[in-house]
């Protein structure tokens, strides 16, 4: 399978944001951004993988700053990553005032996808040509991710509640919480 360039499928989608994607705050809900951006994964993931790929997780979503209604969001794809039947997408979102001409990045997400082929089970992906020192530098920090991630799945998973709670309680001290009368621990 022919390795395909990270430019291959690098993908930007540009939507205005109407009132109607507002929340009782006035502001863009964060559904519909995370709506648009598991758009652009699919449509990323797909251009890499030439397959159908369905989104298995998703990675870092912070709203550093809020979306109004009227400015125009660009989601800016490219994949980072790629295992044997997945990809990691990561996408940026900067959200632009028109008349004022300012662009703020908003959000930063890596959405993990999975290519299927047509009888819905993983298929294999080619892999990714890496052409630049940013593209070397996000299958790295991607990399670096998934170990993260599996290290804190093993621990929670492994880690008896009890035993957490022994070793813990005391941290619960100068926390917003009370714990109840008469609570045995």
């Amino acid at each position: 399978m022919t390795a395909k360039p990270v430019s291959h499928s690098r993908t930007t989608l540009t939507e205005l944001m109407i009132p109607a994607y507002a929340n009782f705050g006035g502001r863009v809900h964060g559904g519909i951004l995370l709506s648009l951006m598991d758009k652009v994964a699919y449509a990323c993931a797909a251009k890499h993988a030439g397959q159908y790929c369905v989104t298995v997780s998703v990675d870092g979503v912070n709203f550093r700053q809020p979306v109004e209604v009227g400015e125009l969001v660009s989601l800016m794809a490219s994949v980072n990553y790629v295992g044997r039947t997945s990809l990691v997408v990561g996408i940026k979102v900067v959200a632009e005032n028109v008349k004022t001409g300012s662009v703020k990045h908003t959000n930063t997400s890596y959405f993990t996808m999975v290519a299927k082929d047509d009888h819905e089970k993983p298929t294999e992906v080619p892999p990714l040509l890496l052409e630049t020192s940013d593209d070397i530098r996000r299958f790295l920090e991607a990399m670096k991710r998934k170990e993260l991630r599996v290290l804190n799945a093993e621990y929670f998973h492994n880690a008896k509640t009890q035993m957490l709670i022994d070793e813990s309680v005391d941290k619960l001290v100068n926390e917003r919480c009370e714990l109840a009368d008469g609570l045995e621990l």
